[in-house]
């Protein structure tokens, strides 16, 4: 997985939740819908079309409690949209391991609501922590994961099934 993201910014609020990312209506009571056709749901109550403009590499970005709600895997529809990188004032902690679990990384950011505004270009070092607003030069810094950390492993293995996967074979199990 890369370690430096650029990509151009989506703004959202305070607690967007698992029930705007995945939508109940659309995606769960539809059993056996694709990922792909799901992801087209994503935003759906707050910004109908967003999920059709979403370009692969863009950046999420949201202000407190993002991730809020049930235990729905709300970054499985933001990984298939091409979301490259999440950054919020804070996240839900059952969302930021279904984050850490799906592969998309997700960095606690606070002060970001205020240093970026929708469409512009941010470069996210995931090593550092460090958030560099292109348009500005404003740099923050990111609550990052020590290189050392389980949760670094498993974002940089691409989630936890090909972690998983990477140590069965590195046991000599598969």
């Amino acid at each position: 997985m890369n370690t430096t993201h650029t990509g151009r910014v989506w703004k959202f609020g305070d607690s967007i939740s698992t029930d705007l990312l995945v939508p109940g209506a659309y995606v769960l009571a539809k059993s056996g819908i694709d990922p792909a056709q799901a992801a087209q749901h994503c935003m759906r109550s707050n910004r109908p079309d967003w999920a059709a403009q979403v370009e692969a590499g863009d950046i999420l970005v949201a202000g407190r409690n993002f991730g809020c709600g049930s235990s729905r895997n709300g970054s499985a529809p933001l990984l298939e949209l091409g979301i490259s990188v999440v950054l919020a004032e804070s996240v839900a902690r059952i969302h930021m391991r279904n984050a850490i679990n799906t592969g998309l990384p997700t960095l606690v950011c606070q002060g970001i609501s205020d240093a970026v505004e929708e469409g512009q270009e941010l470069r996210v070092d995931l090593v550092t922590g460090t958030v560099t607003n292109l348009a500005t030069g404003a740099e923050l810094s990111a609550d990052r994961w020590p290189e050392d950390s389980p949760p670094y492993a498993i974002l940089m293995a691409g989630g936890f099934m090909p972690y998983f996967r990477r140590r069965l074979e590195e046991a000599g199990l598969l």
